[in-house]
């Protein structure tokens, strides 16, 4: 393992020299790297292309943070919302979300463009290499069309200030969802099969990718009425059904996916980000710990999770209400307790690193069974610091701290499924990152098969079905399902679980804004974010400043009060940086912005 992150620091050193323009007299001192001398052979190419992988986020707060854009999270910070939600966004002057990837492009291209040139490569090489850097010029390509709906494209290397990007004509939605197809249905006919070992690029990375942008793009069209959604739709599904067929198996713990040491041996982890201590680390598992960077589920996310029998909270018997947090929690999908602390109490001991149970059994019901779901090193209870200091009580409130200002929320739901006690240095964590895995294939495949009127009781139980029994709840039957109240009319009862489904396996992980984004309901992101439901008095301080639904004394929380404007159709689309529009005529602004 450090042998490879030390390659990345080299090589990453050899591409920015490569990416110069300087020319310096066109001299060539002993010992430049130039593109002559260092794509000769297999591994410098291999070395160089290492590069590329810095450009998935791993454990980046950008991910929690991008959800807050969406119904599910909110920012557990002091008057925090949401820009696009509020509809506060305005025209950048400059933006890394357009800028990033053709930087990125520049580098692909650079390998791309060198390939051929090669002598010492076979034929076979040629082709997997080429499929690496079709795989990550995809990769970019997609993350520009999704967000601005059209891109210029770069073909090849371009010198001399890369005017083609800055005076070039933008290829419409179409020209670059081909382009991005014709390049992913190359590599995955043309890859190694495993790759250049393990976490690595190979086959099943590439089909992965390609049923992520399939499903995306064909229901961005679908819900627009655009042409050839179906197509896409038609791609995501067999590339799904080409990793589906090896039949992989889940891991029992939903929790180990993301609070693993290593996910080396996880299998149904394609991809993932190594960390490493004293190599590269990250401060996101510690973000739950201390009193930082904080983020929050909301009412609706937490509804969203089943119970146990597979009924909602609406419709199963074994629902104890939702006034007391106790009763909130019992009996539902394990996944919930691996994503928002379970709630207890306890009484601190002779120090703040020791705790005692208090006199009320009740108290430690999540305690005794988070025991048997996890351990001292994940999340047993009660939760602790990063110090080791130990947290009296969840839920545990930003207005009522309890004299401990560390591991607070603002809805009473403190998201901290990517924390765990593995490392317990703040801000130093070592927790590997899952980049493409096995649960968004299948709930991915049962979306894309439903969209092409294809889905069956047989394929539930090839996706939902077995991510339902991970969690302990009882499988979906198409021909009893519960009847939600909360659900959107206008979705079938079907593709309403599918989408439940989604969201509960990929909570906080960066789907959701642009879920809604690509079925065109962002309106559920414009109702007011709400938290759990509390009696001041009871639950808080007859006092406390946490305001409650209506101003009432008890209710659910409501830090947002009233709810956001409707959301504006322009809003779909990300707006091109003005510095852009000014260099570039051709380009055009998308509409309303």
């Amino acid at each position: 393992m450090k042998k490879r992150f030390i390659q990345y620091i080299i090589f990453l050193g050899l591409s920015t020299s490569l990416s110069s323009c300087s020319n310096l007299l066109d001299l060539d001192p002993e010992g430049t790297l130039t593109e002559q001398s260092t794509f000769t052979n297999y591994n410098n190419f291999i070395s160089y292309a290492w590069q590329f992988y810095g450009t998935f986020p791993g454990y980046n707060v950008s991910i929690p943070d991008s959800e807050v854009n969406s119904d599910l999270f909110a920012t557990a910070q002091a008057n925090s919302t949401s820009d696009w939600i509020w509809q506060r966004m305005v025209v950048p002057s400059t933006s890394a979300d357009y800028k990033d990837p053709f930087i990125q492009i520049r580098s692909i291209n650079i390998l791309l463009d060198n390939i051929d040139q090669a002598s010492q490569l076979s034929e076979s090489e040629k082709k997997h290499i080429r499929s690496i850097g079709y795989f990550f010029k995809a990769y970019q390509y997609m993350d520009l069309l999704n967000k601005f709906g059209s891109a210029i494209w770069v073909e090849h290397t371009i010198d001399d200030g890369d005017k083609e990007i800055l005076y070039g004509t933008p290829s419409d939605r179409d020209e670059i969802a081909a382009h991005i197809l014709e390049m992913l249905s190359y590599a995955g006919e043309n890859i190694k099969e495993n790759g250049d070992g393990p976490n690595t690029i190979n086959r099943k990375v590439v089909l992965a990718l390609t049923a992520r942008f399939g499903l995306r793009e064909g229901t961005w069209r679908k819900y627009r009425q655009l042409k050839d959604a179906e197509k896409y739709l038609r791609l995501s599904a067999l590339a799904a059904e080409k990793i589906l067929v090896n039949n992989i198996p889940l891991i029992n713990n939903y929790d180990l996916l993301f609070n693993s040491e290593s996910l080396a041996n996880v299998n149904e982890v394609f991809l993932y980000k190594q960390y490493e201590l004293n190599q590269i680390t990250h401060g996101l598992a510690s973000r739950a710990r201390n009193s930082a960077g904080r983020w929050d589920l909301t009412k609706k996310a937490v509804d969203m999770y089943l119970m146990k029998d597979g009924q909602t909270r609406w419709t199963s018997t074994a629902f104890d209400g939702d006034q007391s947090a106790y009763d909130e929690f019992r009996n539902r999908d394990t996944r919930l307790y691996y994503t928002i602390p379970p709630p207890y109490r306890v009484k601190m001991g002779k120090t703040n690193l020791l705790w005692e149970y208090t006199d009320n059994p009740n108290d430690r019901e999540y305690i005794d069974l988070m025991a048997t779901l996890s351990d001292d090193k994940h999340k047993t209870l009660p939760w602790m610091n990063w110090e080791g200091l130990i947290l009296k009580e969840e839920p545990h409130y930003v207005d009522f701290t309890n004299g401990q200002p560390y591991s607070v929320s603002y809805t009473g739901y403190r998201f901290y499924k990517f924390s765990n006690k593995i490392n317990r240095i703040q801000n130093v964590d070592i927790n590997d990152a899952p980049i493409f895995r096995l649960g968004e294939i299948l709930v991915g495949y049962a979306e894309a098969k439903y969209e092409l009127d294809e889905i069956s009781q047989q394929i539930i139980d090839q996706t939902i079905n077995k991510l339902r029994a991970r969690g302990g709840v009882a499988p979906l039957q198409l021909t009893a399902i519960p009847q939600d109240p909360t659900r959107d009319q206008s979705v079938n009862t079907i593709l309403w679980e599918i989408r439940r489904e989604r969201a509960v396996e990929l909570m906080g992980e960066g789907f959701r804004f642009d879920d809604l984004r690509r079925w065109r309901k962002m309106d559920y992101a414009v109702a007011t974010k709400l938290g759990r439901y509390i009696t001041k008095g009871v639950d808080v301080p007859a006092n406390t400043p946490i305001p409650v639904e209506n101003g009432s004394t008890k209710g659910y929380i409501s830090y947002e009060g009233k709810a956001p404007s409707p959301f504006p159709e322009y809003y779909y689309l990300y707006p091109f940086p003005s510095s852009e529009l000014v260099q570039n005529k051709n380009l055009k602004q998308n509409e309303g912005w």
